[in-house]
C-alpha cells in the first residue's frame, strides 16, 4: 500500500503539476485509437486514489467510472471533488463479480505490491473484466531508477517490459500495445537518482512537489513530445514508466 501521506501531496498537484499533465496526455494518446469502436458500459480504476483520474476518464471517454482504493486517505480527497461511486476495497481481492466491467485500468499501483505478489492484483483485475475487456496498466519502470520517492512512496518493486507482458498473458490477458515512457528524461533521472541524491544522503521524500512555472513547462515538453511520437503508433525501448494496453481471451 502507498504511503498515505503521499496522497495529500497528489491532491496537492494531480491537476497542473507537469508530471501528471504530461502522462495523462501520453496515456489518451495511447487509449484514444483502441478505445475509439469500442462500447465501455462500465470501467473499474482500481488503486484510483484521490479518484482524480477516474473524473478525467469520464470526461474524456463518458465511461461510468467505479473508482477503488484501499485508503480513506484518498477517497476522502474523492469526495470533496464530487467523485460518484468510490469504493473502499482491496486491488488484490476486489468485492465485485467476476466479469463485471468493460474495461479496468490501474495507474501506479502494482509497484506497492511485494515481490511476489504482484500476481493478485492482476489476476483480480482479471478476474473482473468481461471477455474481450481492455486492461489497461501503467507501472514504474526499471530498478536503476529507484529514487527517494520511491522510498517515500513505499513502492516495492519496479517493471521490465518482459516481465509485465509475461504477468499479463499467464492472468489471460492478451497483449494490444506495450511502451515505455518518460523517456526522454531518462538521462536527467540517472543523474539525480544515481548520482545527486546518494550524494546528499538525504531522507526519503516526496518528489511531487512544486516548481517553478517556466521549469514545469521545460518538464513538460519532452513529455508532450513523446505523446506524440507515441500516438503515432511508435514506442521507446526504455524509460521511466512502462504502461501496457491488454484484452481479455475470450474462453
Amino acid at each position: 500500500m502507498m504511503n498515505p501521506a503521499e496522497f495529500a501531496n497528489i491532491a496537492k498537484a494531480e491537476e497542473q503539476f507537469w508530471w501528471y499533465r504530461g502522462m495523462r496526455r501520453i496515456l489518451f494518446r495511447v487509449l484514444d485509437p483502441i478505445v475509439r469502436h469500442r462500447t465501455i458500459r462500465c470501467a473499474l480504476e482500481a488503486g484510483c486514489g484521490t479518484g482524480h483520474f477516474s473524473r478525467e476518464l469520464e470526461r474524456r471517454y463518458r465511461w461510468p467510472m467505479v473508482p477503488l482504493d484501499m485508503g480513506w486517505e484518498g477517497l476522502q480527497y474523492g469526495r470533496g471533488l464530487g467523485i460518484d461511486r468510490l469504493v473502499q476495497g482491496d486491488v488484490a481481492a476486489l468485492p465485485f463479480a467476476s466479469e463485471s466491467f468493460d474495461a479496468v485500468l490501474s495507474m501506479d499501483v502494482i509497484v506497492h505490491f511485494p515481490l511476489g505478489r504482484e500476481t493478485e492484483p492482476v489476476r483480480e483485475m482479471a478476474r473482473v473484466l468481461r471477455p474481450g475487456g481492455l486492461l489497461v496498466i501503467r507501472v514504474a519502470a526499471l530498478d536503476v531508477l529507484r529514487s527517494r520517492h520511491s522510498m517515500f512512496a513505499a513502492e516495492r518493486q519496479r517493471f521490465t517490459r518482459a516481465r509485465l507482458v509475461r504477468l499479463l498473458d499467464d492472468a489471460g490477458i492478451r497483449v494490444l500495445r506495450a511502451t515505455y515512457a518518460n523517456s526522454l528524461l531518462l538521462p536527467v533521472a540517472l543523474a539525480k537518482f544515481r548520482l545527486w541524491e546518494p550524494l546528499r544522503r538525504q531522507p526519503p521524500a516526496s518528489g511531487v512537489e512544486p516548481v517553478s512555472p517556466l521549469l514545469d513547462r521545460l518538464l513538460y515538453a519532452p513529455l508532450a513530445l513523446e505523446s506524440a511520437w507515441i500516438g503515432a503508433g511508435l514506442g521507446f525501448p526504455m524509460g521511466q514508466s512502462l504502461i501496457v494496453v491488454g484484452e481479455k481471451r475470450s474462453l
